[in-house]
């Protein structure tokens, strides 16, 4: 896989929303509880966490561990970060209606 840049990077880590990856890509199995979408942390295995769409992060308060969507790919999934990225790529919104700089 070449390279990628910067901007693919960080369009995959803000641009395809964790409670999606979590739901639809990892189908995680999670919970709606007090408002906050719950899922079952690859770590620690509990369900005491939440994400914040806000910031496009999800946190397991048990293990004290933070995710943004590819490292919830790599935690998950136990792939390298390369395989996060090849994982998530398909899932990146299309720029192809945006006009070029």
């Amino acid at each position: 896989m070449p390279r990628l840049a910067n901007s693919v990077l960080r369009s995959l880590r803000n641009d395809i929303p964790i409670d999606f990856v979590i739901l639809s890509v990892l189908k995680i199995p999670a919970k709606s509880s007090e408002g906050f979408l719950r899922f079952l942390c690859p770590f620690c295995s509990e369900f005491n966490s939440a994400i914040n769409p806000k910031t496009n992060l999800a946190r397991c308060f048990r293990c004290n561990k933070n995710f943004n969507p590819i490292d919830l790919v790599i935690a998950d999934r136990g792939l390298p970060f390369r395989g996060a990225v090849q994982t998530l790529l398909p899932f990146l919104p299309s720029t192809k209606d945006q006009e070029p700089p």
